[in-house]
């Protein structure tokens, strides 16, 4: 039977660990359970103990990393397990901030958990660190301060963040393979260039202008790459670094945001997936209590793209002059049919928050399946243009080839 390591928190608030057997890890979380402890994490404990030289030092490493989306995440998930245990908020802190490895998140809960024994309430503590708790976020936690159910909300900010991370998972790991194709069209096109081409250019040196024209071509692109190809890697290089540096930068992310809504097939992918981040931010306020219009205008801020931003930006004042949610979304001309007749719904029915968060469960499966049609197209066509590629350097070489053989005849 397998072993696993677990971690819990104690009636008494102290946090224990040690090792137990289960066929599952359900197993130990029931058994931890039935001893009064409310479990933090649950580890296959099957690894090895001492780990690899290299593993250690790329954990250090990651230690002194800084805060990251995923630390928010389980910070989140852990503060929500320790109030359900019935834990006070500020021993909660205290108690992240003792066994959190990283000394950079580690330094940033002890800010959090110093401004909450000086009186200030959590919401406010963490609305101190913008980069990393969001409006969302800090709205959210707001919503459990003002209704009591702050377990509850955080649990339920927890579910969105999960959903938001699988999402944008989904959508990087569906362009690892398209990206794996265009690295070995271009690693092939360089081998060609620089290693086979260079063989021939002694046949075909004496032949000057009797070569083909596509043969010249290509004896010219492999001599420059060869004269100089050091020189265009590190300027393409360079190029490629200013540029990704740039889009990172304001000015660069909003005309990529903009540019991307103008392409055929991936701008309204695009769009869609902009609303699904508003639609389940907008129904996870919603349904925390959080008034409508501080509930748009924060749902507002997650979303990336300037131009549906300032689409957006316009239903706070339409709502507050009495428009209805649905006419005033419908105004704006970015949301489709479907989100309008469930917001419609959702207002008939008094369910607002609910169906809001259906649309972005609908939209979630939308833009998986549109991601995965659209991969469909990339990647034969990625195909296509390697074989192209190499065939016309082939198809080069063996016209200079048949050239020379007819001038020995």
């Amino acid at each position: 039977m397998p072993e696993f390591a677990w971690r819990a928190v104690s009636a008494s608030g102290a946090v224990v660990q040690g090792r137990a057997s289960a066929a599952t890890p359900a197993g130990v979380l029931r058994q931890l359970q039935q001893q009064g402890l409310t479990p933090l994490a649950i580890d296959d404990g099957s690894a090895a103990p001492a780990a690899a030289p290299a593993a250690v030092q790329r954990r250090a490493r990651a230690a002194k990393g800084p805060m990251r989306a995923a630390d928010v995440l389980a910070l989140t998930s852990e503060l929500a397990i320790m109030l359900r245990a019935g834990l006070a908020l500020d021993k909660a802190l205290r108690l992240l901030v003792d066994m959190h490895p990283r000394p950079s998140v580690a330094a940033l809960l002890q800010q959090v958990s110093e401004a909450v024994k000086g009186g200030a309430p959590l919401s406010g503590a963490l609305a101190q660190h913008p980069r990393q708790f969001g409006d969302f976020h800090v709205s959210m936690v707001r919503s459990g301060e003002a209704s009591g159910q702050m377990p509850a909300v955080l649990e339920r900010l927890v579910a969105h963040l999960e959903r938001q991370r699988a999402l944008r998972d989904s959508v990087v790991s569906a362009t690892l393979y398209p990206a794996i194709l265009l690295v070995v069209a271009l690693l092939s096109v360089v081998g060609m260039l620089g290693f086979v081409v260079p063989q021939f250019e002694q046949l075909f040196a004496e032949m000057g202008d009797a070569l083909p024209l596509p043969t010249r071509a290509i004896v010219q692109l492999s001599q420059l790459f060869t004269g100089h190809g050091l020189l265009l890697g590190t300027a393409a290089l360079a190029a490629g670094w200013a540029g990704l540096r740039w889009l990172r930068s304001a000015p660069g992310a909003a005309w990529w945001r903009r540019t991307l809504l103008r392409l055929p097939l991936v701008g309204p992918l695009a769009l869609r997936y902009e609303t699904t981040l508003f639609a389940r931010a907008l129904g996870t306020l919603l349904a925390n209590g959080v008034p409508l219009l501080t509930a748009l205008q924060v749902a507002t801020q997650t979303v990336g793209s300037p131009t549906l931003r300032q689409a957006l930006e316009r239903l706070p004042a339409m709502v507050k002059q009495g428009s209805r949610l649905a006419s005033a979304a419908e105004s704006t001309g970015v949301f489709a049919p479907l989100a309008l007749n469930l917001l419609r719904v959702g207002e008939e029915t008094g369910r607002v928050g609910p169906m809001l968060l259906e649309l972005a469960t609908v939209l979630d499966r939308e833009v998986e399946t549109g991601i995965k049609r659209l991969l469909t197209l990339v990647e034969p066509v990625l195909i296509l243009l390697l074989g192209v590629l190499i065939a016309a350097i082939i198809v080069s070489i063996l016209l200079g080839i048949l050239s020379v053989n007819d001038l020995a005849l």
